[in-house]
């Protein structure tokens, strides 16, 4: 279905002004201008549930984001076409630099904390599960994989067998600098990932996004916590590694399945080099020991 199919399937027989929105990486958004308001229509690419993604999932935690008031209002939800509309945040984009300052974080963490402390939504994400399903997902496609692998999934059942279980709370699980705005509130968008996780992937995944320092990464946790504890610094900087080595496996696979013009392989071997670097490091030995399995 081409956007104008999708407009007159969502508001059949009324005008609305229609343009394209930059940034997307998976999926096709437009801005829908219709009788005075502004809606935000987001096309499901091809074959997303291959990624994990999961529609209903994806609606279901878009409403409590809008609940929880850190994302934008729902409008509109076809399940079979895979749209999704919600009304347009006039919000501004925040700079990588700001999201250390100290009237940006302590609201960054404030909005995580909330989420995280939420009523439970559906779905399920497990970094190290995923990394496995990327890679068997992207075999079946007919795509080699990297040998870096290999010993990045040693390392990631490292990191699982010293944090163990952890409680699952609701989580974004794709926290890049593109999805939050500020409109005097800090707003999250693009649930697609959703599902309940581990808080400290989200925390990590956050981090890594916007490059963020062992120092900044202290901040954030005590404003997210309002202590300071090693063990949440040691976790949330194993859990960098698995955020890499997620966003690697994902452009594996995506170059798989993407019918857009991006470079996913560049992308996975950019991560690929961010996570070794994050390994060799001489503290990432003391953080394994220093987390604590609940």
């Amino acid at each position: 279905m081409d956007v104008a199919g999708a407009v007159r399937r969502l508001w059949p027989g009324r005008h609305a002004h229609v343009s394209a929105l930059d940034g997307g990486i998976t999926n096709r958004n437009y801005r829908v201008e219709l009788d005075g308001s502004v809606y935000v229509l987001r096309m499901g690419g091809v074959r997303t549930e291959i990624l994990g993604i999961d529609r209903v999932a994806e609606h279901a935690a878009s409403l409590r984001a809008q609940e929880l008031g850190i994302g934008p209002a729902v409008e509109g939800f076809l399940e079979s076409e895979g749209l999704l509309v919600t009304r347009f945040i006039d919000g501004r984009s925040i700079a990588l630099e700001e999201m250390r300052s100290a009237s940006t974080l302590p609201r960054v963490a404030d909005a995580l904390r909330r989420l995280h402390s939420a009523a439970a939504i559906p779905g399920r994400f497990d970094a190290h599960a995923v990394v496995d399903g990327y890679r068997a997902a992207a075999l079946a496609g007919g795509v080699q994989i990297p040998e870096d692998f290999a010993a990045a999934r040693k390392v990631s059942e490292r990191i699982r067998e010293a944090r163990g279980n952890q409680p699952l709370v609701p989580c974004h699980n794709d926290l890049l600098n593109a999805n939050f705005l500020d409109d005097g509130a800090i707003r999250i968008v693009d649930w697609e990932y959703a599902g309940m996780g581990d808080r400290f992937f989200d925390l990590a995944n956050f981090s890594a996004n916007h490059e963020f320092h062992l120092e900044d990464d202290r901040r954030l946790l005590a404003a997210y916590f309002g202590i300071e504890r090693d063990a949440d610094l040691a976790a949330l900087r194993l859990m960098r590694f698995m955020s890499d080595f997620r966003e690697a496996m994902w452009g594996v696979l995506q170059t798989a399945i993407s019918e857009l013009d991006f470079d996913f392989n560049g992308y996975a071997a950019t991560h690929f080099a961010r996570l070794e670097n994050t390994a060799r490091d001489p503290e990432f030995t003391r953080h394994l020991r220093a987390v604590r399995p609940v």
